[in-house]
């Protein structure tokens, strides 16, 4: 890979002015920006190019500019591009018949458009599930989304503390500690809301035991079981759900996804089995945009590619040559499962070594002080593992060195 500067290109930088004027500072101003892709490369607005490594965090599941969804976006939007509720269109319809026997019995879904949304849509339902109970539990760590419902579950305190006050009756447990979730889930729980793997916290996978205990708590107490899988799903575990990697004997009631979903175009959906998928009625809830044509028509041939080519299969050949080969000094373990890997660092350098990795090409995501994340697009291949690798020890050999 050809080496970059440590300075943006005079159109970079003149897309960051002008990006600064328009938009709030919510994201801060992004060091690239990407003109165009193809497959796992991207190239900025200067004709750089950069190997993705993250997928626009486990987005875009085949990669970018993939031909089938390329196709299968065109063929529909000369059709129809937007019916809103009010009427049927057959992509949504497919979508939600293919979504609800993936999961397997007597599920139904509701399509939104994006994680944050599915996870609202989620407690809307277990609220309705359960009319006398409001008590909701999660993880400490967990990331759900950034709506103030889905944020009053996300255990980071330091992303709720300026929008408080949030729901009320929200139990934060330690997240793999059994015995803690068993003791705070009672007959006044309405749900337990869970990811099968930390996914902004570091890419933590549960522990073994821990998903079938929370599992056996809500069976005994009536609770429902929501498992977010909106960064884990659509194939990044190896599995179509990353708790079918961790905890593979057990079913949700309830399952969010988005994010791999749309092969790059925004959508979510939650998924309720059950009872709980009778739970909402009409005029609960809606989405504007929920079950779009165009969208819907993406996820459909991202489905269909990754069944076709085996992904899940490669995700998991893929993981772990990559888990394997990240091997440096300055990496203290690799954690993760699939195409879905949390780099330990022994030092707090992480967001130097993202900075230091896209000058040799390879754009990787620093989730905390400690932790690179890595979640390239499932059809990776093995020689562009082995580059994007080689970038990252470049990376950590300058930073720690």
């Amino acid at each position: 890979m050809a080496e970059k500067t440590d300075h943006p290109g005079a159109v970079t930088a003149e897309r960051q002015a002008r990006w600064n004027a328009a938009f709030m500072a919510n994201y801060g101003t992004p060091p690239l920006a990407i003109e165009r892709g193809s497959g796992v490369h991207v190239w900025d607005v200067d004709g750089t190019e950069y190997l993705d490594l993250y997928a626009g965090i486990a987005v875009s599941a085949l990669g970018h500019a993939h031909p089938t969804v390329i196709e299968a976006v065109s063929r529909q939007i000369g059709q129809v591009g937007h019916t809103s509720n009010l009427m049927i269109n057959e992509r949504s319809l497919e979508l939600g018949e293919r979504l609800s026997a993936m999961i397997g019995g007597d599920a139904r879904v509701f399509l939104c458009n994006s994680g944050t949304e599915a996870v609202e849509a989620a407690i809307k339902v277990t609220r309705r599930h359960h009319g006398d109970r409001s008590q909701l539990i999660a993880a400490e760590g967990a990331f759900h989304g950034r709506t103030l419902g889905a944020l009053s579950i996300t255990g980071q305190p330091a992303k709720r503390a300026p929008f408080a006050p949030l729901l009320p009756d929200v139990t934060f447990v330690p997240y793999g500690d059994a015995e803690a979730l068993r003791a705070a889930v009672t007959d006044q729980t309405a749900a337990v809301f869970l990811e099968p793997v930390l996914g902004e916290a570091g890419v933590i996978p549960a522990p073994d035991g821990y998903l079938e205990t929370a599992r056996e708590v809500c069976d005994a107490t009536g609770a429902l079981l929501v498992l977010d899988e909106v960064q884990g799903g659509v194939g990044r575990a190896g599995a179509w759900f990353s708790h079918q990697v961790t905890a593979p004997t057990i079913q949700a009631d309830v399952i969010t996804m988005a994010k791999g979903l749309g092969g790059g175009l925004p959508i979510g959906a939650c998924i309720a089995r059950g009872a709980a998928g009778n739970a909402l009625q009409p005029g609960d809830h809606g989405s504007t945009f929920g079950g779009n044509p165009v969208a819907c028509a993406a996820a459909l041939a991202t489905l269909d590619v990754i069944e076709s080519a085996d992904l899940l299969g490669a995700a998991r050949t893929r993981g772990a040559q990559l888990a394997a080969a990240l091997d440096h000094p300055a990496i203290d373990f690799v954690r993760g499962i699939g195409l879905w890997r949390g780099v330990v660092l022994r030092e707090p350098i992480a967001v130097e070594v993202e900075a230091r990795a896209r000058l040799h090409g390879a754009l990787v995501n620093a989730v905390s002080p400690t932790v690179i994340r890595l979640a390239p697009a499932l059809i990776v291949t093995g020689d562009e593992i082995d580059a994007g690798v080689a970038a990252l020890h470049k990376a950590l050999e300058e930073v720690s060195g």
